[in-house]
């Protein structure tokens, strides 16, 4: 299968790297900045400054560009007749989402979202391990970053947000009926650069922070229960449960159990789902549906920020 990937950036080099690894054809690298040629250059494969041409030489891509160029790129490469895996979010707005997972499956063609914490080995263990935890009673999570410039294409909710809205809707059977959101614009009128979401599932809540104003970097969250416990650490793949005791005088929290997690590459594990999924012919785990909800929910949080008003999902 030949490969390729569309735009150059951090993220984008750590696409070749994988791929360069993986049981694939590198073939390409497309980039409007010519200087990136030298990178190409170092994997032998060929630059393109103009990624229609690279599309003529490749069965899959991977689009690592700014999330206000996705809808544009993504929809070119489908309809070249290209698997797309494109880092999240897919776009900004539902609308737009939906017309290319449609496009996508009129073609036959594979779009992955790149939603790399569902390939995290430690939300992986947390998904197994929620039955156990009894009845939910709310959840936290936190996405906040340190010495990281604020991006230009979109701000904390389709960045940062979006990844905890998946996990939440990948780990979770329950999906939110009411989204209220509050942000903060220290930097930019442009874009949020902090946010608080809360999701309302009816029975139970979950607060999500998102910044990139936070002197810590962390990615962790916790889901209370009313038999355990439970708290991950995505960055060190590390998940610890807290079992309760429910006794007949009196409820005891039982000493804390570091759970054995198998860690892994995340986008190694992505990125070869993704080829798995080109090489079958079908989507997979690759759901359409499920990132078209995960867009919209980061839309209503935007916009529920904007109007200051709770939004039914």
């Amino acid at each position: 299968m030949k490969v390729g990937v569309i735009g150059s950036g951090d993220w984008g080099r750590n696409h070749l790297r994988i791929y360069s690894e993986l049981d694939c054809e590198l073939v390409g690298l497309a980039d409007i900045n010519p200087e990136r040629k030298k990178l190409a250059e170092q994997y032998q494969i060929a630059f393109f400054t103009d990624y229609r041409e690279m599309l003529k030489k490749v069965d899959a891509v991977s689009v690592v560009v700014p999330t206000d160029l996705h809808y544009q790129v993504v929809k070119d490469c489908l309809n070249a007749g290209v698997h797309v895996l494109v880092e999240k979010p897919i776009t900004n707005d539902a609308a737009s989402a939906k017309e290319l997972i449609d496009l996508a499956k009129k073609k036959k063609l594979v779009l992955a979202v790149g939603y790399l914490f569902r390939f995290n080995a430690a939300v992986k263990k947390v998904k197994e391990e929620l039955k156990g935890l009894g009845e939910i009673q709310y959840i936290t999570g936190r996405y906040i970053h340190s010495n990281k410039p604020p991006r230009k294409d979109s701000g904390v909710i389709f960045n940062f947000g979006v990844h905890l809205v998946d996990i939440l809707n990948f780990i979770l059977t329950d999906r939110p009926k009411k989204v209220y959101c509050q942000s903060t614009h220290s930097l930019s009128k442009e874009r949020e650069d902090a946010a608080l979401i809360l999701l309302d599932y009816g029975r139970y809540f979950a607060a999500l922070e998102m910044s990139w104003l936070h002197p810590l970097k962390k990615r962790d969250f916790w889901i209370v229960g009313s038999r355990a416990k439970i708290y991950a650490d995505l960055f060190e793949q590390i998940v610890i449960k807290y079992p309760i005791d429910v006794g007949l005088s009196k409820t005891t929290i039982e000493p804390e159990i570091n759970l054995e997690v198998n860690k892994n590459e995340p986008l190694q594990a992505e990125l070869s789902a993704f080829l798995k999924a080109v090489k079958k012919g079908g989507n997979g785990i690759f759901e359409g549906s499920e990132e078209l909800f995960t867009t919209r929910i980061c839309e209503l949080a935007w916009k529920s920020s904007k109007e200051h008003k709770e939004m039914l999902v």
